[in-house]
């Protein structure tokens, strides 16, 4: 990402999307595939740096119907949740359905906020996203209703 920004400026208008970094020739098409898909839905991020790369854009490339991009968000975030133990998906979905209240969620799981706290920092272990965080709970719930959807 380091060396593309610093190409930006010899780039039109628009966002660049980068594709991830791949071992051979071999994988370069499915690199390339997910770069032109993360262009088709770049425009979706209105706060996305530029360049961005195509696995942030995993959410808006689902959305436009990259099927890729749905499994890898069942597979690489709502899997591992769900397979992380009984308590994290659930607290999870409580904490986005009760708008991001520790307190709340506390109330709906029936357990201390402290529990929650650190239920809420075993997700981003596990996943990589903090529930706490605007963009990562808006990935998160995405990855919850496809994951329902494909597993």
């Amino acid at each position: 990402m380091k060396a593309v920004a610093g190409l930006s400026d010899y780039f039109g208008e628009g966002q660049i999307v980068v594709g991830s970094i791949v071992a051979d020739l071999a994988e370069a098409a499915g690199s390339a595939r997910s770069a032109l898909s993360g262009m088709r839905a770049a425009d979706a991020w209105i706060g996305a740096p530029r360049p961005v790369s195509a696995d942030d854009l995993l959410p808006e490339r689902a959305l436009a119907g990259d099927g890729h991009a749905r499994r890898t968000l069942a597979k690489n975030v709502y899997a591992p949740l769900r397979d992380a133990g009984p308590d994290l998906l659930p607290t999870l979905i409580a904490f986005l359905d009760n708008n991001g209240s520790v307190e709340a969620t506390a109330r709906a799981v029936f357990v201390h906020p402290n529990t929650v706290r650190y239920r809420l920092r075993r997700i981003q272990e596990v996943s990589g996203y903090h529930p706490g965080n605007s963009r990562d709970s808006y990935v998160l719930r995405l990855s919850i209703t496809l994951g329902r959807l494909i597993t």
